[in-house]
């Protein structure tokens, strides 16, 4: 009997990866949805027997996915696929009627391991026997570097979170990546601390290597600071001096993961410069000024990590010189080709 899957994640890229993952032999139809709402409608109009729910996705998120889905009481089978790897990530999902949690980027080993550990999944001795949802049409075959880009920072933000976490004990909420093409003069607007007012202070590091070059800029809000000196129990007074220092530790611990889990996830080891303070207790337009006389033109990423129930926050931004990225969409295609 034909089992209806449905893999829920904004990323298409992450969707066709997934779809290519799943057992050839095993007589099921996939259908796709690209965040938590549209799945919520496949589900009440289709027969779905299992789900794919990735965590981190715009409209609804996987987290108020399932919350809705244990609310209305639905009997749906649910493996998390998500880079979102923080302990309480996996207690929340359990909690929330998941069965099983894998760590993004999936593989066809542990996805047939999940699926036979929970008996969801048998053979049917035809080795092409999935198929795909005739009517889908959001798995398009075309190549996109926003969404490829997009979905490679996804993990390595959740490598990054998952430090961060386990140093505070604390709980971080991720956003979905931000990816873009920007003239400098639009990089202000972008940012999500555009449209405050307050303050902010930044560290910066430079990356290289196979060709591609971009900078980690790390921007902290300045009211971020007490509630972050007192989960790393510092005492003393809170001066310039100290605050240098926890913006250096909380840089080191945000940026560094997140350029390790990105240069494997690339193939690439980056080289980097040492760590540099841009500006202290200043308005965001100062910090881009500095920037803007370096390029015109730039790929910039963007994540906004905020820590649960304390007032901290902060952007890290990646920008991308413009000769590195026709090198970077050539690796990228490569590597969902690969895929």
């Amino acid at each position: 009997m034909s089992v209806n899957v449905l893999i829920c994640d904004d990323s298409n890229i992450a969707r066709k990866q997934l779809a290519k993952l799943i057992p050839k032999d095993w007589d099921a139809k996939i259908h796709f949805a690209v965040n938590g709402m549209e799945a919520l409608d496949i589900i009440g109009s289709e027969s779905i027997d299992m789900m794919f729910l990735d965590l981190n996705m715009p409209v609804m998120d996987g987290y108020s996915t399932l919350e809705h889905l244990q609310k209305r009481s639905v009997k749906l089978n649910v493996i998390v696929v998500s880079g979102d790897i923080q302990p309480q990530a996996l207690e929340r999902v359990k909690a929330l009627g998941a069965l099983d949690f894998l760590k993004k980027p999936a593989t066809q080993q542990s996805i047939k391991i999940a699926l036979e550990h929970h008996n969801l999944y048998q053979s049917s001795g035809d080795p092409s026997s999935v198929k795909i949802k005739k009517t889908d049409t959001k798995s398009s075959p075309e190549f996109s570097l926003n969404d490829c880009l997009q979905e490679v920072s996804n993990i390595a933000m959740g490598n990054a979170a998952s430090v961060l976490a386990d140093m505070l004990n604390v709980f971080v909420k991720l956003p979905v990546p931000n990816v873009n093409m920007l003239e400098a003069s639009e990089l202000q607007m972008a940012l999500s601390y555009g449209e405050k007012d307050n303050q902010c202070s930044a560290v910066s590091q430079g990356y290289v290597g196979s060709g591609i070059a971009f900078e980690a800029l790390l921007i902290f809000s300045d009211s971020s600071f007490p509630d972050m000196a007192k989960l790393l129990n510092y005492s003393d007074e809170l001066d310039r001096d100290a605050e240098v220092e926890l913006l250096m530790d909380v840089s080191s611990v945000l940026i560094g993961p997140f350029m390790s889990a990105l240069g494997r996830q690339l193939n690439i080891d980056f080289s980097h410069s040492h760590p540099v303070l841009l500006g202290q207790h200043v308005p965001i337009q100062d910090l881009i000024n500095v920037k803007r006389a370096h390029w015109k033109r730039t790929l910039a990423v963007e994540i906004v990590y905020e820590v649960e129930n304390y007032q901290i926050s902060c952007d890290l931004m990646l920008l991308f010189t413009e000769d590195s990225v026709g090198v970077l969409e050539k690796l990228l295609s490569y590597l969902a080709e690969e895929e």
